[in-house]
């Protein structure tokens, strides 16, 4: 990932006096790593949850059950509520969320490997969508999380 991209959202963040915070599944910590190796990040910054589990999602994040069952953590109504639970818990301006599936198993017909949601909130508006990577677990969690920091970037820097 670019870093400066990155710097380039923390500083907007800073400038703007905006909060961010990040609830990541198959991308496992690599947003929230992202942004914590910018130095000053820390005042923007207000927390990151890798919420792996269903249970995690639900009793963290306040992803229902009844989404769960009927749509599948890899859905865009679970980052849906991943975006709205990670803001509350975190007290943020804007937020991440990602859920997909890294593979190499995992996979469906419906939602095969690389298969991956991912939303941006930025105020009260919200952005979610479907993106399919392709190549093995390490290249589609790469790949997830430069087009969830690009998404961002494109949304607050309106590049």
């Amino acid at each position: 990932m670019n870093n400066k991209i990155v710097q380039d959202i923390v500083d907007n963040l800073i400038l703007t006096d905006k909060t961010i915070s990040f609830a990541e599944s198959c991308t496992g910590g690599r947003i929230a790593s992202a942004f914590t190796s910018i130095s000053g990040v820390s005042t923007v910054f207000n927390g990151s949850c890798v919420t792996y589990s269903n249970e995690i999602k639900h009793n963290w994040l306040g992803v229902s059950n009844e989404v769960l069952d009927n749509y599948g953590a890899v859905s865009k109504e679970c980052v849906s509520l991943m975006l709205k639970g990670i803001k509350n818990m975190a007290n943020s301006d804007y937020a991440i969320a990602v859920s997909g599936i890294a593979g190499p198993t995992g996979g469906t017909k419906l939602k095969p490997v690389g298969t991956v949601y991912i939303g941006v909130s930025i105020s009260n508006d919200e952005f979610i969508k479907k993106y399919l990577f392709f190549g093995d677990r390490n290249e589609v969690q790469k790949q997830a999380t430069g087009m969830a920091i690009r998404i961002l970037s494109k949304k607050i820097l309106k590049i």
